[in-house]
């Protein structure tokens, strides 16, 4: 699991502030935590049969990777072709390209506060990261804006979709082999 955490914290532009995990022990190892402490990062983790304290894991599960890579069991040993894809190809799209819903709050006379979500709020994370305050202080030594906008701009939407797509058959292809012969 240490491996896996490392590689997805050098793939992000920011340092880290705080890392909630489920309460899995694979998840609270020592050597996780202790690489969290030199970081200065928070770790919590969920409490036991508490299904509502881990949404924002289930939500990504759903809504981002089942509908790429399905709700079929991959066997461990396409890991490595699995972990390699993420970062390369779902990650860069998912952060670059694909449009997000940012929410505004609304109270109402009542004094109810509501989410919703405009369309003239809806922007890729990478744009919305660069819309924010003092964004500059929070990138990690050697990531700046620029960086950022230029990954961003190296590629079209939809021709980023459609490398994905085409690495994501490849992928597949190599998990699970069919024959080329009609039926």
């Amino acid at each position: 699991m240490r491996p896996v955490i490392e590689a997805l914290l050098a793939g992000l532009p920011f340092g880290i502030l705080g890392f909630h995990a489920h309460n899995g022990s694979e998840y609270i190892k020592h050597k996780v935590a202790k690489m969290l402490h030199k970081l200065a990062a928070e770790s919590t983790k969920s409490r036991s049969r508490q299904c509502n304290h881990n949404g924002l894991a289930a939500t990504k599960n759903g809504g981002v990777i089942r509908k790429q890579l399905g709700d079929s069991h991959i066997p461990q040993r396409f890991a490595v072709e699995v972990n390699t894809w993420c970062p390369e190809h779902l990650n860069s799209n998912h952060n670059f390209h694909r449009p997000c819903r940012f929410a505004e709050d609304i109270t109402d006379q009542q004094g109810t506060t509501r989410k919703r979500y405009p369309r003239d709020r809806v922007t890729t994370p990478v744009e919305k990261l660069a819309s924010l305050s003092e964004v500059a202080t929070c990138l990690r030594p050697g990531v700046t804006l620029d960086t950022l906008r230029s990954t961003a701009t190296a590629l079209s939407d939809t021709a980023a979709a459609e490398r994905m797509n085409r690495a994501r058959q490849k992928l597949f292809l190599s998990i699970n082999p069919r024959s080329r012969k009609a039926a």
